[in-house]
């Protein structure tokens, strides 16, 4: 990820991230879908939370009794996450590394592979691999969990496309952060990743992120996908 340093900064002097260790309630529905689902015990389960940051995810499906890995790229946010699990006794693995590169792993290590608001900031070439690496390290009919930022009918969204594109499509950068995200409609989330996944669900939720220190109503794209054959 050509943006290790914007979060890194980010990490040290947070503008966007909050440090609450409480998982997204998106999380927790999706945790429910799967123990319904599925019959495999959560003490089974190997789990792989992409861009995993100070963990709260990766602790989460620990709680439950899965085998965690975290790839993180910036060391401020490992850093944070080691020193919590030091202080709980934890057992997720936390490593430093990059999403939009190959990933450190075996074919079908995983059956559960998390991204939750971690590859807004990869480049399209970035996520070509990113889904490929996903799709190889996925056990057959293993799940991906996404959440992304949503371009349809989020005005802040439209705002900063309009005021400060970045060069790639539906693309803007955080003059801020001097970081580049990118928000997805949903056609173009479907083509993109429809390709190496089925889509079983796909829905689109708001709430509010604070940014330096201001509240401001965000659109996201939560999906539930499987691996196709």
């Amino acid at each position: 990820m050509a943006q290790k340093k914007a979060w890194d900064r980010e990490y040290r002097k947070p503008k966007l991230v909050t440090l609450s260790q409480e998982p997204h309630n998106d999380v927790r529905k999706f945790w429910k879908f799967l123990k319904r689902d599925s019959k495999i015990p959560a003490t089974e389960l190997r789990v792989l939370d992409l861009g995993s940051g100070t963990g709260k995810h990766a602790f989460y499906f620990e709680g439950l009794g899965a085998h965690v890995t975290g790839i993180e790229i910036s060391a401020a946010a490992l850093k944070v996450a080691s020193e919590r699990k030091t202080a709980t006794g934890g057992t997720p693995v936390f490593l430093q590394g990059d999403i939009g590169k190959k990933y450190p792993f075996e074919d079908e290590s995983f059956d559960i592979v998390l991204d939750i608001l971690s590859s807004n900031s990869l480049f399209e070439s970035e996520r070509k691999t990113y889904l490929e690496e996903t799709w190889r390290v996925l056990k057959e009919n293993g799940w991906f969990f996404v959440k992304i930022l949503c371009k349809d009918g989020d005005k802040n969204a439209q705002t900063l496309l309009a005021a400060n594109p970045g060069k790639e499509k539906d693309t803007y950068t955080i003059p801020e952060m001097h970081l580049t995200e990118h928000v997805f409609a949903r056609k173009d989330f479907e083509k993109t990743y429809g390709a190496f996944f089925a889509i079983h669900k796909l829905e689109k939720n708001s709430s509010y992120t604070l940014f330096n220190k201001r509240r401001y109503k965000r659109n996201f794209w939560v999906a539930y996908c499987q691996k196709k054959a």
